[in-house]
């Protein structure tokens, strides 16, 4: 008798950044990733503590947030932590059963089941707290058809604003970072608070150069369409990229978000062409490609120009680049990626890259541990879709 799914997830709904400045990133994020503006909240709607802009490409919606006065928590989290991932928000069919569920298996909550309503319909929202300063905000929004959600008004993107689009097309996994020997203990929050199960471990063996290491386990559920990578350093000859990210972000939180594109090549000659800055591989990476993982579609030359990395497991290939952090401190990035029947690899653990995958690769990695089998379904979505990911 198959497991019953104590805490079924439609899909991603949104990730909310809190900022410095949200005009001015959502300038950002038109310009360089194509992110359009599809609605607002502030002071013009009602709100007098923030205001917050709506982006969204594809399926993927950001939602860029600053504080409207210093007193705010909004602020006091940008003080502290700078730009970052507050929210990560999941669309769920039931809300208020699944807050009570999470609650009930140990969560600790951010805030209880409120209802919003306005001429568009009703929306059912409430959140738990997961690592660091992150939630986990449940959106019900079967009866609502408005912009985002109750509060916020439609915005228009010009024409301008719409040639910007990138090919950026749904989310794929949010990374998250966490301090030494706390992996396992929110590897078990999400088997026993929300029901995921692992999918791959990566040990410090799998994931390290000479100078630097870390560990990895993914999660997922929702039937395979939310991926959360739980990081945390391990030791090296120097500090970990995990050390570093915890350093300047004092604390744990979201590393890097990334998001599949319908062809990765295209995709990062656009970002690139926008200005977004990425992660660049070195030429004799390039040189020995083919010797090590294999023949591939996409021509090596070009993979080269751009800078993406390649990698490759039983499944196929993976095609990835990381974008460089869009803030100063070396503590969030995006990651754009393309797949081709592949799943997540070694290589973006260690590096942080856009990716576009084909048949799956692990770049410079050894074998890493499997506890379960993707879905076919799964499997076979991933077969015709690109992924890109970029940090927060």
């Amino acid at each position: 008798m198959p497991e019953q799914d104590f805490m079924p997830i439609k899909n991603w709904d949104h990730v909310e950044f809190y900022v410095g400045n949200a005009k001015q990133a959502a300038q950002f994020y038109n310009a360089t990733f194509g992110f359009i503006p599809v609605a607002y909240a502030g002071l013009e709607t009602g709100l007098r503590d923030r205001a917050s802009y709506v982006m969204q490409q594809g399926k993927i919606r950001f939602v860029l947030t600053s504080a409207l006065s210093p007193e705010s928590p909004i602020a006091q989290h940008v003080l502290l932590h700078g730009d970052g991932a507050k929210d990560i928000a999941l669309e769920v069919p039931d809300a208020e059963h699944a807050y009570r569920e999470a609650v009930a298996r140990g969560a600790t909550s951010a805030h209880e089941p409120v209802v919003q309503e306005d001429e568009f319909g009703r929306v059912k929202r409430a959140a738990i707290f997961t690592y660091g300063e992150t939630i986990h905000s449940f959106i019900e929004r079967q009866d609502y058809k408005g912009p985002f959600l109750p509060g916020y008004r439609a915005v228009e993107a010009t024409a301008e604003q719409r040639a910007r689009d990138c090919g950026l097309r749904a989310i794929d996994h949010v990374v998250g970072n966490v301090e030494l020997g706390k992996m396992n203990e929110w590897v078990k929050f999400y088997e026993d608070v929300m029901g995921f199960k692992q999918m791959i471990h990566f040990t410090d063996e799998a994931i390290s150069t000479e100078y630097s290491a870390l560990m990895s386990k993914v999660m997922e559920g929702g039937h395979g369409k939310i991926k959360f990578p739980i990081n945390e350093p391990a030791v090296g000859k120097k500090k970990s990229q995990i050390d570093e990210y915890l350093e300047y972000y004092r604390g744990p939180g979201v590393q890097h978000v990334a998001m599949i594109t319908g062809e990765i090549l295209d995709t990062v000659a656009r970002l690139k062409a926008q200005g977004v800055e990425f992660i660049q591989g070195v030429p004799s990476y390039y040189e020995e490609l083919e010797g090590r993982i294999g023949k591939i579609d996409e021509p090596i030359a070009e993979l080269a120009k751009l800078g993406i990395l390649v990698d490759r497991d039983d499944d196929g290939y993976l095609l990835q680049i990381f974008t460089r952090s869009s803030a100063k401190a070396p503590a969030a990035s995006a990651k754009a990626t393309s797949r081709r029947c592949s799943r997540p690899s070694s290589a973006s653990r260690r590096s942080g890259v856009t990716c576009s995958r084909k048949q799956m690769i692990h770049h410079r990695a050894r074998r890493v541990h499997r506890t379960q089998k993707e879905p076919e379904r799964v499997r076979k979505l991933r077969g015709r879709e690109t992924y890109v990911q970029v940090r927060d």
